[in-house]
């Protein structure tokens, strides 16, 4: 069980001042773990914001009674996943929570709201194409019918998160790119009328390239997740062709499976 000496709070002058941690040291749970445990539920539920700041790491070891080599473990664990950053002359800083993602038909941007993040979007392409072959055959046009292309960077807190690329029919509405900017693109179809039923949806892996890395503010080679997505509207119309990558250091999607009766 917790002693009054294992509750302990973390009172650095900043921002973990309300924050108790509760350490059991009767658990074969290893301190390190259950720090950083409750430090990343500390994230998750909004408490440490980004650009928070966390104190140095003799003083959180003398306020929690752990090791500066435990602390120490429990903030890596932290970075690793992309939480926490370490910062010459500032200190470890909170960076953000992992956003995860269900597998349902909605859009990026109404997921990183409900998730507490705060979308911006950066418009890098937005012009019409002849659609290749691919495209063509996802939106159920003729090989070179002119399409809507769009590309945008997708960011929260200033950090990007995904690159989108998105291919629509001309004729499905105005792609004002002050507008693409401001919200999502599948808040601009509510809007304009159009009702999403259905998509078809593929996730996958692998490494960035370095034009990827460079866009995305991560090293090359890193981990990306990938997604392609083809959404219907209610009248059976393909009205969407997208493939998009998003940073595997802060980025996940989560599916609930269901066992067959």
């Amino acid at each position: 069980m917790a002693t009054t000496g294992d509750r302990a709070r973390a009172a650095t002058g900043s921002t973990l001042d309300a924050l108790d941690f509760v350490l059991d040291r009767s658990s074969p749970v290893p301190l390190y773990h259950q720090f950083a445990q409750q430090l990343e539920a500390a994230i998750e539920r909004g408490t440490l914001t980004p650009g928070n700041l966390l104190g140095n790491e003799v003083d959180l070891s003398a306020r929690l009674g752990l090791s500066r080599p435990t602390v120490r473990q429990a903030i890596q664990s932290l970075v690793d996943k992309g939480l926490l950053v370490r910062r010459r002359g500032v200190g470890t800083q909170v960076v953000h929570s992992q956003v995860k993602r269900p597998l349902e038909l909605s859009s990026l941007y109404d997921d990183l709201e409900t998730a507490g993040q705060v979308p911006t979007t950066r418009v890098l392409r937005n012009e019409s194409v002849p659609a290749g072959a691919d495209v063509a055959a996802a939106l159920g046009l003729p090989e070179g019918a002119e399409v809507a292309v769009l590309e945008r960077l997708r960011f929260t807190y200033g950090r990007p998160v995904a690159f989108l690329c998105n291919f629509l029919p001309t004729d499905l509405l105005e792609l004002d790119t002050a507008r693409l900017e401001s919200t999502g693109l599948y808040r601009m179809m509510r809007a304009a009328g159009i009702t999403l039923h259905s998509a078809r949806q593929t996730v996958g892996a692998r490494t960035a390239t370095p034009e990827e890395a460079a866009r995305l503010d991560e090293q090359e080679g890193a981990a990306l997740l990938t997604m392609r997505r083809t959404a219907y509207a209610d009248t059976g119309r393909p009205v969407e062709y997208g493939t998009h990558v998003y940073r595997a250091s802060c980025y996940a999607f989560d599916f609930r499976l269901l066992v067959r009766p």
